[in-house]
């Protein structure tokens, strides 16, 4: 019988040392939920940027996991929010990566909510329709 010092238990049973990442660090499964979420605003904000972008120049996007609400509040919660830009800070407009998580069924359909999403936003901010903003606005997929 083997003897226990109070409690400890070791990782490295056999001896083999450490267990490693099970993917390298390039191959996309190694990337979290949320980073690949964030290339995902990432990506829409470049495409957006491209015929915005002089506009657009003193906004910053951002992500946050949820919104401040009031937990008695009813209606939906939002998947994002345009902060005004106050004191020297630029106009801020952030997604909410869990709600718009929980909204979509797959990572397909998370583009598609993140790309309307941040068209309604800059349309609202710059008082266009989102269709001006984004010809492919509430469209299927390309």
């Amino acid at each position: 019988m083997r003897s226990r010092v109070a409690g400890v238990r070791r990782r490295d049973r056999r001896g083999r040392g450490l267990r490693g990442p099970l993917a390298p660090p390039q191959v996309p499964i190694s990337r979290t939920r949320a980073e690949r979420f964030d290339d995902l605003v990432e990506d829409e904000v470049r495409r957006i940027g491209e015929r915005w972008e002089r506009e657009l120049a003193q906004v910053e996007f951002t992500v946050a996991e949820v919104p401040d609400v009031d937990p008695f509040s009813e209606g939906p919660i939002p998947l994002g929010r345009t902060v005004p830009g106050e004191a020297g800070r630029p106009v801020r407009i952030v997604v909410f990566r869990r709600p718009v998580e929980a909204r979509a069924t797959g990572e397909r359909e998370q583009g598609r909510l993140i790309r309307d999403l941040l068209v309604e936003e800059v349309a609202d901010l710059l008082g266009l329709s989102p269709e001006s903003v984004d010809p492919s606005y509430d469209s299927p997929d390309d």
